[in-house]
């Protein structure tokens, strides 16, 4: 796992927690380090979507004081744990934690706590994006091969099929998924525009 090192002067970061002896600590190493602080409770300002960090409470937090669903946050997220009760830790997972600080912080381990929840969180997205890519693919082939149907439905043999839907796309000056959609479009708008005359006569 690759980590970007560079200063983290400037970078804003939310403090999701009551207001408590416990999180001063991390305040002041935040400041040392060059980062903006905000502190919120009980739950996060819509400004704090703009910040490069959210450090949150996974003693008492809960998923109403986030403006996000849970695992899906714009940032990287560090939990902030005094407590290893079970319950609470699988919460401050399935929030999508990306690091995880012990309560009271000290001024060790906090710029590495940055470094490996940016690096997650960076991983992630990639891995994220990599999914969709991958879905979005599956779908389009999917869609190609229904098109594809479509036509040999109407007396065509497969490589018939596929020889027209390239030149449709070609014609049409797209690519071929984008022709087989229109073209499985087409087809499901006839088909519903039949039954509705159908219905009609009934």
């Amino acid at each position: 796992m690759r980590i970007r090192t560079e200063n983290l002067g400037g970078a804003v970061a939310w403090i999701l927690h009551r207001p408590h002896p416990s999180v001063q600590g991390l305040i002041r190493q935040l400041s040392v380090i060059g980062l903006n602080v905000r502190e919120a409770w009980p739950e996060l300002p819509a400004e704090a979507l703009n910040a490069d960090f959210i450090f949150y409470d996974a003693d008492s937090g809960h998923n109403e004081q986030f403006p996000w669903r849970a695992g899906g946050s714009p940032m990287p997220m560090i939990a902030l744990i005094g407590s290893e009760v079970p319950g609470r830790l699988k919460w401050a997972m399935d929030m999508g934690a990306h690091a995880q600080l012990l309560k009271p912080v000290s001024d060790k381990g906090v710029y590495a706590a940055l470094l490996v929840a940016r690096s997650n969180f960076d991983q992630a997205k990639a891995s994220q994006a990599l999914i969709t890519d991958l879905e979005n693919r599956l779908s389009a082939r999917q869609t190609i091969v229904q098109a594809v149907m479509i036509s040999m439905m109407k007396g065509k043999t497969e490589a018939e099929a596929y020889d027209l839907l390239r030149q449709v796309a070609m014609a049409w000056q797209v690519t071929i998924e984008t022709a087989a959609e229109r073209i499985v479009a087409n087809h499901s708008a006839e088909r519903g525009a039949k039954d509705g005359r159908r219905i009609d006569l009934a």
